[in-house]
């Protein structure tokens, strides 16, 4: 799993690749956004158009990530989801927890909009 951050604004885009899965991709993801959180940025955009493959572990840590920027009152969302991570979420009946952008521009003023 790489994982590369960026800023558009007041939003922080975390641009991941490669594999969310058990092990190394989900500790990645769990480390990246509590450190986001750390440093106080309430608007965290997640770009998994690089993403190749996720697992059960992958799928909890996002979950995980969601619940604890909402917690602290921070927003989550989700950018590109390719067709097997979709599904995935999909077959999980957690698809409708998460704001899912196909547009990055569209991601970035939803922020703005809540």
């Amino acid at each position: 799993m790489h994982v590369e951050v960026r800023k558009n604004g007041d939003v922080v885009i975390v641009d991941m690749s490669g594999r969310l899965v058990g092990g190394v991709g989900d500790e990645i993801l769990r480390n990246v956004v509590n450190e986001l959180l750390a440093e106080s940025w309430k608007k965290i955009l997640l770009n998994l158009s690089g993403v190749t493959a996720i697992d059960s572990a992958g799928i909890g840590e996002l979950v995980a990530c969601l619940k604890t920027a909402s917690h602290l009152g921070a927003s989550l969302r989700i950018l590109n989801l390719n067709e097997r991570v979709r599904t995935a979420l999909h077959l999980g009946c957690l698809l409708p927890l998460f704001e899912v952008y196909g547009d990055e521009k569209a991601a970035v003023q939803s922020f703005s909009a809540a």
